[in-house]
């Protein structure tokens, strides 16, 4: 409540006194005056009972929190157990109308200035940390895979008769899943073999369109933040080979917010090519619970295209959880996150080296690859490769997680497409290993080139 316009008898607080605690009102209203204005991320982090007291107030402009309201309709967010009322602050309504994501609701003032509100800040931490060009963004209750997939439905409208989707192969079932959920058929583009890493093999990219033809090639698929030995996608120059032949471009981003390089290979891509949609996690970027993901592009015309594709209203629990971190770290408060996770993980690499050289083993060199590190295990397996997964229940046993072991050679089906862990590189050892500290599916220690 405002009392600067509210009349105090002095018999109820002297004057002098009351004065001190309106100046600390003010204050307070100020903040959340020029966040509704400006739509900018603050500074600094707000506090938790800041925060709390402006959710509360956004919550009171649904219809549902009306104290004369009598609700008669399907839409009139009942809640029936207090417990979820309370975590949820009272917004019941969700986002959307009709089946389109950014439109209003007329009994959902709050709910809708709460999403809007989301995305303006959302957008403000995209340009402030390198992407500048950025256009648009908005979160979507779903997560990173099935937002993609929404991605390429919506694509799917504009190029009706296109079937493919040329993808740079990661080993991650949710990036393939993305596109046979959207009744796709995928075309894997093999990474190439690049000293001890993985690269995106452009040229089979550009022979893949040249064979399929523009006209059935629905888009171009890549990943930024992926599995170490398999490095970065050069998004630059897919992004190129998309505006060459007006194919449309996607990039999954899952995790590249908290890299400054890969949002700086964003931005340089937009600048000499094409891209359409950028897919990030919000849990991973966040640090909010699974759920959301946040679709963003250069074209912002092309954004409606995305929230137009998802069918009815959805959640808007997702956008009060981005919306509340936001203000509770402030600028300041995620850029030192991005610093410590920059400086944790070089560490990371440097006493990993140390350890691999005391035990024989190597770090593998993946130079575009900053999220995440990879180990041999070739003295832990020995002629018993099984024995190697044992180190993996071991390391999550004492509280390590995010580490996966993987054994050469393995096979795994994904909507009835076979993937084979075909590529490794041979030490002079019999067999061995990698240990992926952010955990997928390839394994190539240092030495003498095999391919199996």
């Amino acid at each position: 409540m405002n009392f600067d316009h509210v009349y105090i008898p002095g018999k109820l607080v002297p004057d002098n006194y009351l004065q001190l605690g309106l100046a600390a009102q003010r204050s307070k209203q100020r903040s959340f005056k020029e966040l509704l204005e400006k739509r900018k991320l603050p500074e600094n982090g707000w506090s938790d009972k800041q925060i709390e007291e402006l959710v509360h107030l956004l919550a009171s402009l649904d219809s549902n929190n009306y104290p004369h309201k009598v609700g008669l309709g399907e839409r009139e967010a009942r809640i029936a157990c207090k417990l979820v009322a309370r975590r949820h602050y009272n917004f019941g309504h969700g986002i959307g109308r009709s089946g389109d994501l950014l439109e209003a609701q007329p009994k959902a003032a709050g709910s809708t200035l709460l999403a809007r509100l989301t995305n303006a800040l959302v957008l403000d931490l995209f340009r402030g940390i390198g992407l500048p060009s950025c256009a648009g963004c908005f979160l979507v209750p779903m997560c990173t895979g099935m937002t993609l997939t929404l991605c390429l439905q919506s694509l799917r409208k504009r190029r009706p008769a296109a079937k493919y989707v040329l993808w740079s192969r990661i080993d991650q079932k949710s990036c393939f899943k993305a596109i046979t959920a959207a009744g796709l058929e995928p075309v894997v583009i093999p990474c190439l073999i690049q000293g001890e890493a993985l690269d995106t093999n452009v040229d089979l990219f550009r022979e893949k369109i040249k064979s399929l033809g523009v006209e059935s090639i629905l888009c171009l698929y890549t990943t930024t933040s992926c599995f170490a030995p398999r490095n970065s996608d050069d998004i630059a120059e897919v992004s190129k080979l998309s505006k060459q032949w007006q194919i449309p471009h996607m990039v999954n981003n899952a995790y590249g917010l908290q890299a400054n390089d890969i949002v700086h290979k964003l931005e340089c891509a937009n600048r000499v090519g094409r891209i359409d949609y950028f897919v990030q996690s919000c849990d991973k970027n966040l640090l909010v619970p699974v759920g959301s993901a946040i679709v963003a592009s250069f074209n912002e015309s092309l954004l409606h295209d995305v929230a137009s594709t998802y069918a009815g209203r959805a959640s808007g629990s997702q956008s009060l959880d981005v919306f509340m971190t936001l203000l509770s770290l402030g600028r300041n408060g995620f850029q030192l996150l991005i610093e410590q996770r920059s400086e944790n993980f070089n560490y990371l690499r440097e006493n990993l080296k140390k350890f691999a050289e005391l035990h024989g083993e190597i770090v593998l060199d993946s130079k575009c690859n900053s999220i995440s590190l990879a180990i041999t295990l070739a003295s832990i397996a020995g002629d018993q490769m099984e024995r190697i997964t044992q180190l993996g229940s071991m390391l999550h046993m004492r509280g390590v997680s995010g580490a996966r072991v993987i054994i050469p050679g393995q096979k795994k089906t994904i909507d009835g497409h076979e993937f084979v862990g075909k590529f490794w590189l041979a030490l002079q050892r019999p067999k061995s290993s990698v240990s992926d500290c952010s955990g997928r599916n390839w394994n190539n220690p240092r030495g003498d080139r095999q391919i199996l």
